[in-house]
């Protein structure tokens, strides 16, 4: 890990938070890789998937976003009560911007259905899209910007990257569900992973150009993501009465990122 964070220490913050970003997306398109061989997976594994991305989620903004942008906050500004100010801004921002997203975009929720603006002119196809888009430009996001440590940046991509895979297979289950080709479903659920580097790149672009803006985009990017666990990910486990398997699923998704945090970053 050393080795491979001392290989990286000259490369451009915005080059790294780009491949970062882009690798963590295309895992949504290799986790959907299993609806070759199987077609049909239980609500309730569905559920327990859902629970172990919000998990991961939940871990990486407290590890990787909230207390990193909480140092750096202290280290430019030296006043704690600043910092957490700043981050808490920058959380409440982050938040207010997904839900204008999630307000104003037509999107639909594979159990709970069609929500924001009028979508009768789309096809359905792209209502999934503008969904899954919703819920991984923040990731995208928050791997950028915690890309300003590489050693944290590695930590956020592979546990966002873990966190993608079942999303991704989730996404084409239920494409197929509603009579898509195979083909056709693995292709929007890699699709739908490539916005992650866009996001990694606007992160990392913006702390580039100024560095005392990276508590601002760490705060930001924590908050558009607890906004999507809240608002998107944890309802749409806990409809079809499987609780419980959410719930140990955002356990042990929550574990996974603290040990890939603690040992990566």
């Amino acid at each position: 890990m050393n080795s491979l964070v001392e290989l990286l220490g000259g490369t451009s913050l915005v080059y790294l938070g780009f491949i970062a970003s882009l690798i963590a997306g295309a895992a949504t398109g290799v986790g959907a890789l299993p609806v070759l061989f199987m077609r049909n997976i239980s609500v309730r594994f569905q559920d327990g998937m859902l629970g172990f991305g919000a998990g991961v989620m939940l871990a990486a903004t407290s590890f990787s976003l909230i207390l990193p942008g909480l140092d750096a906050a202290y280290g430019t500004y030296e006043s704690k009560p600043g910092a957490a100010f700043i981050i808490g801004a920058g959380m409440f921002i982050g938040a207010f911007f997904l839900w204008l997203s999630d307000k104003y975009s037509p999107h639909e929720h594979f159990i709970y259905g069609p929500e924001g603006a009028d979508p009768k002119n789309l096809k359905r196809v792209w209502l999934f899209i503008i969904a899954i888009t919703l819920h991984n430009f923040p990731e995208g996001l928050a791997v950028g910007v915690g890309s300003g440590d590489i050693a944290n940046g590695i930590a956020l991509a592979t546990g966002i990257g873990l966190q993608n895979m079942p999303e991704g297979l989730v996404v084409a289950i239920a494409l197929i569900g509603e009579r898509y080709s195979v083909g056709r479903a693995l292709f929007i659920a890699f699709v739908t992973g490539l916005v992650e580097p866009v996001g990694g790149l606007i992160g990392a672009g913006v702390v580039n150009l100024a560095a005392p803006l990276l508590p601002w985009g760490l705060g930001f990017a924590a908050g558009a993501m607890l906004f999507v666990i809240s608002d998107e990910i944890i309802p749409e486990s806990h409809r079809k009465g499987f609780e419980k398997e959410a719930t140990l699923g955002v356990m042990i998704g929550f574990v996974v990122m603290m040990f890939l945090d603690v040992t990566l970053g």
